[in-house]
């Protein structure tokens, strides 16, 4: 399943979402497909496989996710650096880089600038 929405060559990571068990490459996928409310994975659930890397198709836990520095363990492609904006949709937690989240990035409602919430 192809992504409509982020489509460049590092985006090649699926999520499988929590609220129905089903892979999607991103958030508005799964909102076009299916009726329901997204649910994020919370922090004790991070040993879950719930990433898989389309260039090999081996599944991640979404900690080896997290900590692989937008690289695939397994066949060493690169992911999207940038996809880490968008983890709040997938994991219950918002994460922020300082190599990432420089620019301002609205998050909920909120504006992220830098490390800080504004």
């Amino acid at each position: 399943m192809g992504c409509e929405h982020y489509y460049s060559t590092l985006d090649i990571v699926e999520i499988r979402f929590k609220c129905c068990f089903r892979y999607f490459p991103c958030y508005l996928c799964h909102q076009k497909e299916e009726d329901h409310t997204i649910q994020q994975w919370k922090e004790g659930e991070f040993t879950t496989k719930a990433v898989r890397c389309t260039a090999c198709s081996n599944e991640l836990t979404i900690k080896e996710y997290q900590t692989c520095n937008a690289q695939c363990p397994y066949c060493s492609a690169a992911f999207n650096p940038r996809c880490r904006l968008h983890w709040h949709f997938y994991f219950g937690m918002i994460s922020f880089d300082e190599k990432i989240d420089p620019i301002l990035h609205r998050i909920h409602g909120l504006v992220v600038c830098g490390n800080e919430l504004k």
